[in-house]
């Protein structure tokens, strides 16, 4: 960190209360045993939009939305804490799709109409956004879509086929990247359109994931959308995308910091009470190292996530590297703290019946989105000049 400003890690006043208060919300409304119900009913919504609609009532929908789309005006920290909070339960709400993806393309490159038109949707729970941008089979960066986009006049006909788009069976809007230079071009340039999920030529395959979050196949054939739909500039999707993934790389760290806390709590109560030999397991000289183990990598994810937040507000050119090493380390100790929770767990940990495998599910799911932990360390090392 030698040549880099230290930042405030710590929550203030407001932001411990906000902490307190997300967390007796999500722990009496919205259990991880949700999770089960909404998969074995088939709910075709996948979460809860009345509770949806009661966050967005307690300002946490809009806390990073400027004040003049009905937003609360904080920062991206302020998010983060609610964030950790929300992924303490695995809550399948829209968090990720709507608030760290299309709220923060629109925030840092949308129009003041574009804006206007949903960030204030958004924040009173009325609004769910999505954002299109991996691709099947994808060798390539996610910058550099195969998806094409060909102007007609003042307008662009869009065909191509996007993967893992979450909430988008759901979705107001979807912004897709697509390229928006020709083949011959020695780098693909792109862009990125608002698209209305209901115009003809857009058709969208709902899929259950494993962990219990919603995605769909957007495909999009001969879809006409205007000049007025880029988000951005025309051209500057690559770059606007790389910095929409690093915050929702951030968000997501967030989010995986609260499920390995809850995880870890949840598995230091069980080893407590859980006898073997006349005595609780907890009091096993191996079990307590073990436990260590995963303690102490929760407490320096918390530093680097916090770190990573913090920088989204204050000091924008130090997020490459810490969204990079946010992720990299949450996707593990949060994949370490569901393998520890299994094994002290035993059998149980195992069964459908417990909630520990979802923390399991949700933990390897996490792990892929934003790229792996190895792909965030090599960009670390590159950042540092390594």
């Amino acid at each position: 960190m030698s040549g880099h400003r230290a930042p405030v890690l710590l929550l203030n006043d407001e932001q411990l209360m906000l902490a307190k208060t997300a967390h007796e919300f999500v722990r009496e409304r919205a259990p991880a045993a949700r999770i089960r119900t909404f998969r074995d009913s088939n709910d075709p919504t996948g979460f809860s939009r009345q509770l949806w609609s009661e966050m967005a009532e307690l300002g946490w929908l809009g806390l990073q939305i400027p004040e003049d789309y009905d937003g609360l005006g904080l920062g991206f920290f302020d998010l983060c804490v609610v964030l950790e909070q929300s992924g303490r339960e695995l809550m399948p709400e829209p968090f990720i799709s709507t608030l760290l993806l299309g709220t923060q393309a629109l925030i840092l490159g949308g129009t003041d109409a574009q804006r206007s038109e949903w960030l204030t949707g958004v924040a009173t729970g009325e609004k769910i956004l999505a954002l299109g941008y991996e691709e099947a089979g994808a060798a390539h960066s996610a910058v550099e879509p195969s998806t094409v986009a060909r102007p007609q006049g003042d307008a662009f006909d869009l065909d191509g086929e996007k993967i893992q788009v979450l909430d988008a069976h759901v979705a107001d809007a979807i912004i897709v990247s697509a390229a928006t230079s020709g083949p011959a071009a020695e780098t693909i340039r792109s862009s990125l359109f608002l698209v209305n999920p209901k115009q003809p030529g857009v058709t969208i395959t709902r899929q259950h994931r494993i962990d219990g979050l919603n995605a769909a196949i957007v495909r999009l054939e001969g879809v006409r959308v205007e000049r007025t739909a880029i988000v951005g500039e025309l051209d500057g999707g690559g770059g606007l995308l790389e910095r929409v993934l690093q915050r929702a790389a951030v968000g997501s760290a967030a989010q995986m910091l609260g499920a390995s806390e809850q995880a870890f709590e949840d598995t230091i109560a069980y080893i407590k009470e859980r006898e073997q030999f006349g005595v609780p397991i907890g009091s096993f000289q191996a079990l307590q190292h073990r436990a260590v183990s995963v303690f102490t990598e929760i407490a320096l994810t918390r530093s680097v996530v916090l770190a990573a937040a913090r920088a989204i507000d204050d000091s924008p050119d130090e997020v490459p590297r810490l969204a990079a090493l946010a992720n990299a380390m949450a996707s593990e100790t949060c994949l370490h703290a569901a393998k520890e929770g299994i094994q002290m767990h035993g059998g149980i940990g195992v069964t459908d019946e417990h909630d520990m495998g979802f923390y399991m599910k949700r933990a390897h799911a996490a792990y892929m989105t934003f790229g792996k932990p190895s792909r965030h360390r090599q960009r670390w090392a590159e950042l540092h000049g390594y």
